[in-house]
């Protein structure tokens, strides 16, 4: 894909997200994810109904009259992406790849994000880390998030989870928001996530499709495993092989659940099939609820 195909791709994705984020988005993000505190802004006349723990009794003394301190919420953030750009994310069996869908949401939470004045920054993994991206401001800067997620060819094929949690703990020393996307078809991150989650907001976004969950009875079919380069023939027909793989993907989800939750750190699912905006609003909703 040249480079005019890219951008125009890139654009596409700004044009759509943007607006979802500016028009939708933007104040329930506010509300959902807090600033650091309060921090002084002015000193002004006393007021009726104004608290008198805020009076500034050194601007008071020399003055003659009452004033007080007035605070403002410090809202900058830093909010990073930890995205799975590994193998498995390219599948999709209605309206689009999960990767897609990915991109998608991710463009959401950015944008959202230097609406409110916050850095955005990213780690692009597989089983190992692909791509980190410092956090900033700026629309440039999510033009080139964005366009690193979906085109960056990855060197690795597989996930780890951990890898990605480790590397986060390492190089991301201040609190930030952090928002994992990924299929979660690993297991093994328990360790990281109980660190991560001590010093980080964490939001699991568990990104699937129909078929992961419940495969269905279509016969004979030729199945590609990406992430380890094997092609195998699945009898759907048999209910043995289509409760062995809807098993797997059970137990992967029912471990992200259980650490997320061991771990107080809050989570979704969202379908490939279904509309991510309701998702997303529902979610906001209820963090600042």
């Amino acid at each position: 894909m040249d480079a005019s195909e890219i951008l125009k791709k890139v654009r596409k994705i700004e044009i759509k997200t943007k607006g979802l984020s500016k028009h939708i988005f933007s104040g329930e993000y506010h509300s959902a994810f807090k600033g650091r505190g309060m921090s002084f802004s002015e000193v002004r006349d006393y007021q009726y109904g104004d608290d008198v723990r805020n009076i500034d009794w050194n601007v008071t003394a020399r003055t003659g009259d009452p004033h007080i301190k007035v605070f403002e919420e410090d809202r900058e953030l830093t909010v990073m992406l930890l995205v799975d750009i590994s193998k498995s994310s390219f599948f999709g069996s209605v309206n689009q790849f999960k990767s897609e869908l990915t991109a998608e949401i991710s463009a959401v939470i950015a944008f959202s994000a230097i609406t409110n004045n916050d850095k955005v920054g990213a780690i692009l993994f597989t089983d190992k880390v692909e791509k980190y991206i410092p956090p900033k401001k700026g629309k440039k800067h999510i033009l080139r998030i964005i366009r690193e997620i979906i085109y960056l060819e990855p060197e690795s094929k597989g996930t780890k989870l951990d890898e990605a949690l480790i590397y986060l703990n390492n190089i991301q020393k201040k609190k930030a928001i952090v928002f994992v996307l990924s299929d979660f078809m690993t297991k093994g991150y328990e360790s990281a996530l109980s660190i991560a989650s001590k010093r980080h907001d964490i939001i699991g976004m568990h990104i699937f499709d129909n078929i992961e969950k419940n495969l269905p009875n279509i016969g004979l079919i030729n199945a590609f495993d990406a992430e380890t380069d094997t092609e195998v023939i699945l009898d759907t027909s048999s209910k043995k092989v289509r409760e062995k793989y809807n098993n797997w993907f059970s137990e992967n989800y029912a471990y992200y659940n259980n650490t997320f939750n061991r771990y107080r750190s809050d989570h979704l699912s969202i379908n490939t099939n279904e509309d991510y905006v309701k998702s997303l609003l529902k979610f906001f909703k209820k963090r600042s609820a």
